[in-house]
């Protein structure tokens, strides 16, 4: 087998990619670049009753949005190919008929129907039936069956499946990388089903034989596989391979930690669980992602890299490069990993405020080109520098600086009845003429400031006495940023027209 680490995501095809499976995604990323190892995508498609055509497409444009990359895949290609798995259920067979040969599996011939009789039987009496090694002795399989009745039934054609025979007194054990040593004696297992009547292998058997055959070194997955590593360990055992090195990742757990994070959770409580927005091909249901709402990718994977693991430091923001160099399993941690959706708007803010002017501007004039608004890219970059700090997002600038590109032809009525007195139109009209008598190419923050200073010296009146009413005919309410500052990018000549349009109208109304 290979020394080099290698590690792989296998997600399933079954639906969209939930935040957990991208962290895993991630995880494992950082963890074969951290080695200097091998990162494989291999597409578990097994389960054709749940596969969902667009689900694939929509994984792989997640990873790609995420900028995790693969050195192996479907799209990259490979020496341990195919990778996806439906186009290697050739190999499965002979690995479950080797298992039957060892002794290690059986045919079992029970139909659904009866597995359902049995079931409801158990219940009516408060008990919960399982194929394990007790109810196996009783049913229809090639353990009860004589050798000659089971060529018979296999000769006729009969649906079986193939099942692992669990040992009846033994231990399992294994060193998780994130959870110690763990132990878990037989009789808690059941007797799992590896090869369906279908012609399919399950996910036990599948994975284990394209885990083996693609030299992985290390699975790292989620803990909702943890129920299974003894069985897995147990395949490794049966079939005289080396098993893998495991590492099972805590669970996304609600913001309020009652359970782990589901898609309902989400639009729920108004924020995202997918990577990019999903629209359920069977019930036209639409849900909210990431990048769609506004979230940069760097933001989003310095996001999840925090759901699980932390570096013991300080340190919150990180490139993906300084996340490999810092990574590792040691410092994952048990227990779940609670959502909060106010820290990942917060690291969306960090981002959004160490990006230049002229990026966020590049970015917001989408907005603006939505809402038919033509605009200069120099006048969005000033316009977006004076508003970066208050948003979490490029989607809400507009709310901060609509008044930049939409002169006001209406007034806030509130502000009105509590800052434009009857003396108020006169004393703008006079800070107009100040500003009248500033040349254009002098129309800075800086000089505005100062003849309004000037201006209200002359007239012992305080700053507030006028600047609300200033900024009213400005802006049309009693927001937005510093007014000197704001002036100063309109111009001259729009903020002399403001001002006169103002004056006349809110002292007509």
């Amino acid at each position: 087998m290979n020394n080099n680490v290698r590690v792989r995501f296998a997600p399933s095809p079954t639906g969209p990619l939930h935040i957990g499976g991208v962290r895993t995604a991630l995880y494992n990323y950082l963890f074969a670049r951290k080695h200097n190892g091998s990162c494989i995508l291999r597409i578990e498609d097994t389960d054709q009753t749940r596969y969902v055509d667009s689900a694939e497409d929509y994984i792989l444009n997640s990873l790609d949005w995420c900028g995790i990359e693969f050195d192996e895949s479907l799209r990259k290609g490979g020496d341990f190919g195919p990778y996806h798995q439906s186009e290697r259920k050739h190999l499965y067979r002979r690995y479950a008929d080797k298992l039957v040969e060892k002794g290690h599996a059986y045919y079992a011939f029970d139909t659904q129907q009866e597995l359902d009789v049995l079931r409801s039987e158990y219940e009516s009496q408060g008990k919960t039936f399982i194929y394990n090694q007790t109810a196996r002795k009783e049913l229809r399989n090639s353990i009860t069956l004589s050798n000659d009745e089971v060529q018979s039934m296999l000769e006729k054609g009969e649906p079986y499946v193939i099942r692992i025979k669990i040992p009846e007194d033994d231990t399992v054990e294994l060193t998780d990388l994130i959870r110690g040593h763990i132990s878990v004696h037989t009789k808690e297992m059941d007797d799992k089903v590896l090869y369906k009547a279908d012609g399919m292998p399950t996910y036990h058997l599948a994975n284990i034989v394209d885990d083996h055959l693609m030299e992985i070194t290390h699975v790292i997955r989620g803990e909702e596989w943890l129920p299974s590593a003894p069985l897995h360990v147990l395949l490794y055992k049966f079939l005289d391979w080396k098993a893998p090195a495991f590492a099972h990742l805590p669970l996304l757990l609600k913001p309020d930690g009652a359970g782990k994070l589901s898609k309902r959770d989400g639009d729920r409580l108004g924020f995202p669980v997918f990577p990019l927005k999903w629209k359920d091909p069977k019930t036209g249901e639409e849900y909210m992602g990431y990048r769609d709402s506004g979230y940069f990718p760097e933001a989003f994977i310095n996001i999840l890299a925090f759901l699980g693991w932390n570096p013991g430091t300080e340190k919150e923001l990180y490139t993906l490069d300084e996340l490999i160099k810092d990574f590792s399993l040691e410092r994952v941690g048990k227990s779940g990993s609670r959502f909060d959706p106010d820290k990942a708007r917060w690291f969306n803010h960090q981002y959004l405020i160490r990006k230049s002017d002229r990026e966020i501007a590049e970015r917001f004039m989408t907005s603006l080109d939505e809402k038919g608004i033509s605009a200069n890219i120099h006048f969005v970059e000033k316009a977006v520098s004076l508003v970066k700090e208050r948003v979490n997002f490029v989607r809400e600038i507009w709310d901060e600086i609509s008044f930049m590109f939409i002169a006001p032809t209406e007034y806030d009525p509130k502000v009105v009845k509590k800052k434009w007195k009857e003396h108020t139109p006169g004393l703008l009209s006079e800070l107009l003429e100040q500003f009248r008598q500033i040349d254009p190419s002098d129309f800075t923050a800086e000089n505005i400031e100062e003849a309004t200073k000037d201006f209200l010296a002359e007239k012992d009146l305080g700053m507030g006495q006028i600047m609300n009413a200033f900024r009213l005919t400005i802006v049309g309410g009693n927001k937005g940023p510093s007014m000197f500052h704001t002036a100063e990018i309109l111009g001259k000549e729009e903020v002399l027209k403001r001002m006169e349009y103002g004056i006349n109208h809110i002292s007509r109304d």
